[in-house]
């Protein structure tokens, strides 16, 4: 952990005081009552722009990853694979592993969506997202309903906090069987191991999950492998793509 010898931000200071700062009640009622119709508002793009994409799957990884990195060409080659077996793909619209799943995707001329969210560095939107299903958030937990109610499995390739917090709300909702259980791949064995270590000798032996949640996700190392799962699951249901 580093250490910023006590120094803040001024912004993120005045954020803080903001916090503690007493409002009267007109003024919490004005603030708050806009921000529920702002949140209405992304949820009823979402949902209209969404609701007939067809099988997806959404990919998750780092913004930060440079096109000449091989996770880049593998999140390219693993959307690629995706759409000629018959699913769109769903990213986070922005650079880097997004980017990469977005182009595969608009190289085989298959839906490419991308849900954007607005944030001071990193994040733009790619150009290779379909015009019509480009949706750009201001709140995270808006865009993560996206992610998870209209993917039908998620395929994870290395990244920092946000695709660790996009992986554990699959993860989680999928173990409260708040949504089905669709398949999630995590890409990567050499990245994820160090993590998957800690679940099973850390997490599971203080009891903190059962040992059946280590099966609510499988580890591969290649584009193939990781579109398999993805097949393999829906065989078993004798379901496949359709649009």
């Amino acid at each position: 952990m580093s250490e910023n010898n006590g120094h803040i931000d001024p912004k993120q200071e005045e954020r803080i005081r903001k916090a503690f700062k007493e409002r009267d009640w007109n003024e919490i009622k004005s603030a708050d009552s806009w921000a529920i119709f702002k949140v209405m508002s992304e949820f009823v793009e979402g949902f209209e722009k969404l609701a007939k994409i067809g099988p997806c799957v959404s990919v998750f990884g780092s913004a930060r990853t440079p096109r000449d990195h091989h996770y880049y060409k593998m999140a390219e080659e693993i959307a690629a694979k995706l759409v000629r077996h018959g699913y769109g793909v769903i990213t986070g619209g922005g650079p880097g592993i997004m980017e990469a799943g977005n182009k595969g995707a608009h190289s085989e001329n298959g839906k490419s969506v991308g849900l954007n969210i607005v944030l001071p560095f990193e994040q733009f939107n790619n150009i290779y997202i379909d015009p019509d299903k480009l949706i750009t958030f201001n709140y995270f937990f808006v865009r993560k309903v996206m992610f998870t109610k209209y993917a039908q499995g998620f395929i994870v390739l290395p990244g920092g906090f946000g695709t660790l917090d996009e992986l554990f709300e699959a993860l989680t909702l999928i173990q409260t069987n708040k949504i089905g259980r669709f398949p999630i791949v995590l890409v990567g064995k050499k990245y994820w191991s160090g993590m998957v270590d800690w679940l099973k000798n850390t997490m599971l032996e203080e009891k903190n999950i059962n040992a059946e949640d280590l099966d609510l996700f499988s580890i591969v190392d290649n584009p193939t492998d990781a579109v398999k799962v993805i097949d393999d699951f829906y065989s078993k249901y004798l379901l496949s793509p359709n649009y």
